[in-house]
């Protein structure tokens, strides 16, 4: 089954998105526990992923193989490779945090489960949940705690996307429908370069990529090998190595990272800063992000755009929950409304999955939902019209293990509309 990034493809799931939950677990009383934060030393396998040991890192992309040093690795990506800070403010934006927990009930192949099933059943390493900017429940597994900075993998996607919208409403890129090559002058004569950026946003280059994380001859290998393994070649050169045109910018969407990578190409030329720098001031400053984050950059200094931000899981909810609120936060507007519109407006279907693809962000297939993604189990889902943002990071995300969050994520709407 191929996967889509990080995300297994079963439509199955995006089904469970359209469950209703009975009416009688739907109102479940608040039990008497605080909303955390709360800690766990260990979790399911937790031997297996290192515990004995004390979750070491290892070294760059060991923990690909080696299940002993995931938990380590994902939780100090940044002490693995080179990377950038992203600042956060001085003054950070207190989230209000609910005096209970919430009880959560949910059903799932044909069992009656609750959140602390949930999470002795999946190998999550953070979970939060939060409504209304309230934090709900708040959990860490594995030893990890609220300063540690947890990794996005594809969910830096997302966060690309929003900064174009920001640099488009600055003018700083005049249309979606410029050229790639008008602002990276070196991807000149290229498919990439002749490819629209709606195209890019969209995963709809019509270049030919391979994305296939079970294959170590995909395309995807030969991506992260020039850029986060530090290449002296990087970005730039990278994405000119595939240079195939199969089908016409905009036709189809075909998952590719290497889309992405582009689009951070675009957005450093056309702002003529570091994309970490952008970020910072158009949307960890504005968010009152608690902690900087970082980003992993590649051997020229430019951000390995398709994946790596890591950051506090309290500062992924803080994105989820503007997000939540149309691009507002705080009563300023943070991402423009009118791109989160056209991003929906946009999205092309992704067969065989029942979702949608817009601005570098996944939708239900009515796109009244989204959310950012990211290999392995990063998720940050987002129902605006509940104002509801489950935040999960996690060591891995079989079949099972998706379908199972999202049969969670149905239950909580029921829960909470």
């Amino acid at each position: 089954m191929r996967l889509l990034g990080g995300v297994c493809v079963a439509a199955i799931v995006f089904m469970l998105d359209a469950r209703v939950l009975d009416s009688d677990r739907a109102f479940a009383q608040a039990v008497p526990q605080g909303a955390g934060p709360h800690f766990r030393a260990d979790g399911p396998n937790a031997d297996a992923f290192g515990r004995k040991e004390g979750y070491p890192s290892c070294k760059g992309l060991a923990y690909v193989d080696e299940t002993r040093c995931r938990v380590g690795a994902l939780s100090h990506y940044d002490a693995l490779f080179p990377a950038r800070t992203i600042a956060a403010p001085k003054q950070p934006v207190q989230l209000a945090r609910a005096a209970t927990e919430p009880a959560i009930r949910y059903g799932f192949a044909g069992l009656d489960l609750t959140l602390d099933d949930y999470l002795d059943r999946r190998p999550v390493t953070g979970l939060l949940i939060a409504k209304d900017n309230r934090i709900l429940i708040e959990r860490y597994q594995y030893g990890r705690t609220d300063t540690d900075r947890l990794t996005s993998f594809s969910m830096a996607k997302s966060v690309v996307g929003l900064l174009i919208g920001i640099a488009l409403k600055e003018g700083a890129i005049r249309s979606v429908d410029d050229l790639a090559e008008t602002y990276v002058p070196g991807l000149k004569d290229t498919e990439y370069g002749r490819t629209p950026i709606k195209a890019l946003l969209l995963m709809a280059s019509g270049v030919g990529f391979s994305e296939d994380y079970a294959n170590r001859s995909s395309d995807i290998y030969t991506l992260a090998r020039l850029t986060l393994e530090q290449d002296p070649a990087g970005s730039l050169a990278a994405v000119k190595q595939f240079n195939t045109r199969s089908t016409a910018p905009g036709a189809r969407f075909s998952y590719s990272s290497a889309e992405t990578v582009v689009l951070g190409l675009v957005l450093a030329a056309a702002t003529k800063r570091t994309i970490s720098d952008y970020a910072a001031e158009k949307l960890w400053q504005p968010l009152g992000a608690e902690a900087d984050a970082t980003w992993i950059i590649d051997a020229t200094g430019q951000e390995v755009a398709f994946a790596y931000v890591n950051a506090v899981l309290r500062d992924w909810a803080r994105l989820g929950l503007m997000l939540a609120n149309r691009g507002n936060w705080q009563g300023k507007t943070v991402v423009p409304e009118d791109w989160l519109t056209a991003s929906a407006a946009n999205a092309l279907p992704t067969e065989p999955l029942l979702a949608k693809y817009g601005y570098q962000i996944w939708y239900s297939a009515d796109t009244k939902r989204f959310s950012l993604r990211g290999l392995r189990g990063q998720y940050v889902l987002v129902d605006p019209d509940l104002k509801l943002v489950l935040v999960q990071t996690a060591l891995s995300s079989s079949d099972p293990e998706f379908s199972e969050l999202f049969a969670l994520w149905t239950a909580l709407r029921t829960q909470f509309q």
